[in-house]
């Protein structure tokens, strides 16, 4: 019989309000940004690869350092640590909104990584110390799941709203109020909880997953847009192989590690997480390219871009909710793998893209891809945290996470770098057009427009015909690329949960040993 504290239920369902919050938050700064690139591009003037690493610094430092803060979080106490990061995601915001130049800004970027990596662990691993029961906590999981789905979704239309009225850093400064209110509200609502025998907190294994993490993530990134075959390219990826693999060894030795990576043995722990790394790669992928799509090809105000994009919010809202009356029915296997090929059917459909292409393509491909994800995020957060004991809780939690922000990345990185390579050797510019102008409008779709403003209109015309129409060719081929990885995860999936036919939620193992202040 369990010894947790009871909670209040009003109590329960107001923190997970409190929780919802957190994790909205940190979802909705990871593609809030995707609408206001044009207009950094035209202030801050950063050079393509540079607006790469604005886009995908956050995701990329926030996956590097979720396992080791998770696992911090079981030891130093989880509310403890979700508001002392959120002080810290409100000082790199203020540092972001007024960021004089390309560098400060990736650099705030890399800082908001870094407090939003306490953050989002945290929020999950609460839930379970809130809802001890499994229906209360697969329906809170479901809510919380549809937060951070449909936060990722409307990061740009809450972009568009903002730039419609106000200059871009505005996107960073809509965090401090929202951020006063959690801290205030957090230390109300929230009872505090942690392992109670956490044991040490090893930093040599929270540097080499960080070391780890970015290392591969770069070296995948800058394969995509330059090749293999370069020596930055290899040496990073050697360095990131070689840090990973040391970190999953000294896991093993260890008595308390910062990560239990004998939960891959469990078939429902590493296709969740899989899954859910995947899935990412899709959704952050059609945003970042679609944002682009709408303002600068189809000359979308950024408002209206941003609506435009409203699907893919509806779609994750609906999807997470429905999650565990779906699962129910169907059975998760059936519900996972389901949800992955119709995410790839949603990406195709930008392979179909044209300039002129009504706007009923991609609002379906926005509702389709949202609503799936919103499944499969829910889906795989419960699948993770039922598969891992009570007091691993927050190490769990952090691995799910990981699997979000690295697919984020990874879908910024690398459909990113392949409509930017195929953008560049595409690109026709016009004779006549003097190589500065030349060199910026090869760098990015942004620098072409902006490049066009400053030329006569016999130059400017044909450079913006041709800039648009290489674009949205890299649009096609990265849409493309996208579903048949999403095929391949959803075959995946159903290989790996062969045998699993009952919802994802498992009894909740032990949770007399999770300490729980109310």
């Amino acid at each position: 019989m369990s010894t947790t504290p009871l909670i209040d239920p009003r109590r329960r369902w107001s923190g997970l309000a409190v929780l919802v919050l957190a994790v909205t938050l940190v979802a909705v700064d990871a593609t809030v940004l995707s609408l206001a690139l044009p207009s950094i591009s035209e202030t801050l003037r950063p050079s393509g690869t540079q607006l790469l690493w604005i886009g995908d610094v956050y995701s990329f430092v926030l996956a590097g350092l979720l396992v080791s803060m998770g696992s911090l979080s079981d030891r130093i106490g989880r509310r403890k640590l979700l508001l002392a990061g959120s002080s810290a995601f409100g000082a790199a915001s203020l540092l972001a909104a007024y960021a004089p130049g390309p560098g400060w800004l990736i650099t705030a970027r890399a800082l908001l990584g870094v407090a939003g990596a306490t953050i989002m662990p945290a929020t999950l691993s609460l839930i379970r110390g809130l809802f001890p029961d499994d229906r209360e906590r697969a329906t809170a999981i479901g809510i919380w799941g549809a937060a951070a789905t449909a936060g990722a979704a409307l990061g740009p239309v809450v972009g568009g709203v903002l730039l419609e009225h106000f200059w871009w850093g505005s996107v960073f400064l809509l965090n401090i109020p929202v951020l006063l209110l959690l801290l205030a509200l957090g230390g109300w609502l929230l009872p505090e909880s942690k392992d109670p025998k956490p044991g040490r907190w090893d930093a040599q294994s929270a540097a080499l997953s960080l070391a780890g993490v970015i290392g591969v993530v770069y070296a995948i990134k800058e394969a995509a847009a330059h090749g293999v075959a370069r020596w930055d390219v290899l040496l990073t990826a050697a360095v990131g192989v070689a840090a990973l693999t040391v970190f999953v060894r000294r896991q093993l030795r260890l008595d308390t590690p910062l990560l239990d990576v004998r939960l891959f043995r469990d078939r429902r722990f590493t296709a969740a997480v899989l899954a859910s790394l995947i899935a990412l790669v899709g959704l952050s992928g059609v945003l970042f390219v679609t944002s682009q799509y709408l303002q600068l090809v189809r000359d979308y105000e950024p408002l209206k871009a941003g609506l435009a994009e409203l699907p893919g919010f509806v779609g994750a809202v609906a999807g997470g909710l429905l999650t565990a009356r779906l699962v129910r029915r169907t059975g998760a296997r059936a519900a996972l793998t389901f949800c992955l090929l119709a995410m790839g059917l949603g990406v195709g459909l930008l392979g179909w893209l044209r300039q002129d292409t009504a706007y009923l393509l991609p609002a379906a491909a926005f509702l389709l891809v949202g609503t799936a994800e919103g499944v499969v995020y829910t889906l795989g957060a419960d699948l993770v945290l039922s598969a891992a004991p009570a007091d691993r809780a927050g190490a769990a939690s952090a691995v799910s996470e990981t699997a979000y922000e690295l697919g984020t990345a990874l879908g910024i990185a690398l459909v990113g770098s392949v409509v930017g390579s195929l953008y560049a050797s595409g690109l026709s510019v016009p004779v006549g057009t003097d190589p500065a102008s030349a060199a910026r409008a090869v760098e990015s779709l942004g620098g072409a427009v902006e490049t066009a403003h400053g030329l006569p209109p016999a130059l400017a015309e044909p450079l913006l015909a041709s800039a648009k129409e290489s674009f949205v060719h890299g649009v096609n081929v990265a849409g493309l690329l996208a579903a048949a990885l999403l095929i391949g995860a959803a075959a995946m999936a159903w290989r790996l949960l062969r045998g699993l036919s009952a919802p994802a939620a498992a009894p909740v193992r032990q949770p007399a040993r999770e300490k729980v202040d109310a």
